[in-house]
């Protein structure tokens, strides 16, 4: 890299202008430049079949339904960030991508043909779910096809985190069986603190408030954006396949956990602050109880799966038996 006289290192260099490059470089870019834009206009102009939908794009069908107040879809709300923190994994990880070995995989062309058909699957059934699925695919084999199984195993995760960003409305289902925990376990709590309370279904009814945990407060919501926050926490924080998932799989208890901890809030509020303000005001802002509590047990049981227990047993075993 060129530098000034000062000492300084300067940014551009002449080896990374485009006349540097080879003639075989220049076609392998340019062919690869074809491929992304060709995946996606087939996505953006033929991506979405689905009737009564204003759109062919699947891109802007999934945006729509981030932001769709009339249904569960607005509980995937965090999709906006989902991308950019598949950039920031992918460049906390160049080094290790530009240092791996590369070379053609034929098993990516494989990748590359079941993405492709799984996406005209997805249209011809009017399920853009599934094409956006195949999209996710699509963006693993092409790069899986070029360099090979050392750079593809890099970037396993960044592509699978985006599967946070389609909207999948089967589980929406979970949204009673959630209330019914959430409220069976804050009234069991409640009971415990010697407050008085009875559940009629999502209903807690206590002389001093009267809460209905509905829909949009099963904890679906916190579910979703946690296992979100909890997979790339734990693909930082853990070594070791086991403990990631181990991690990843506690986020759903955890997300419930932080969810318990909301309603017992509010109905802790309710009595001492009123019903009006309890439901209202704190209920409005409640969320950051949720999170507060869903956070801080994810980082403490990050931190138990830290600990090597094997040198904690030794050191307690020397230092109990120097005492005795």
């Amino acid at each position: 890299m060129d530098t000034m006289d000062t000492g300084k290192t300067m940014i551009w260099s002449d080896r990374w202008r485009l006349g540097a490059l080879s003639k075989g470089e220049l076609m392998n870019n340019g062919f690869a430049s074809v491929i992304i834009g060709f995946r996606f206009v087939l996505f953006h102009l033929f991506g979405n079949t689905v009737e009564n939908v204003n759109t062919n794009s699947a891109f802007r069908w999934m945006i729509a339904r981030w932001g769709d107040k009339q249904s569960f879809g607005a509980d995937y709300s965090h999709g906006y960030l989902i991308p950019f923190v598949s950039l920031f994994v992918v460049w906390s990880k160049r080094d290790e991508i530009m240092a791996a070995p590369k070379k053609v995989c034929q098993w990516g062309l494989f990748i590359i043909i079941t993405a492709l058909a799984a996406h005209w699957l997805g249209a011809k059934m009017q399920q853009t779910r599934i094409s956006l699925m195949s999209l996710i695919l699509l963006i693993w084999g092409i790069p899986l096809y070029f360099f090979g199984w050392k750079v593809a195993k890099l970037l396993i995760f960044p592509c699978a985190y985006l599967i946070f960003c389609v909207p999948l409305n089967f589980l929406d289902a979970l949204s009673g069986p959630l209330q019914r925990i959430a409220t069976t376990m804050a009234h069991s709590m409640l009971g415990g603190m010697g407050i008085e309370c009875e559940r009629v279904g999502t209903q807690l009814l206590s002389p001093f408030f009267q809460l209905n945990v509905e829909a949009p407060c099963s904890g679906l919501r916190s579910l979703l954006a946690m296992t979100a926050l909890t997979a790339v926490y734990a693909y930082f924080t853990q070594k070791g396949i086991v403990k990631k998932w181990l991690l990843f799989l506690f986020s759903i208890p955890i997300a419930v956990a932080g969810n318990i901890g909301r309603i017992i809030s509010i109905a802790l509020v309710s009595i001492t602050a009123g019903q009006q303000f309890g439901t209202g005001l704190h209920h409005d802002w409640s969320g950051y109880v949720l999170f507060t509590v869903a956070i801080s047990l994810m980082v403490g049981f990050g931190k138990l799966l830290t600990i090597n227990y094997r040198e904690l047993f030794t050191s307690w075993k020397k230092a109990y038996l120097s005492h005795s």
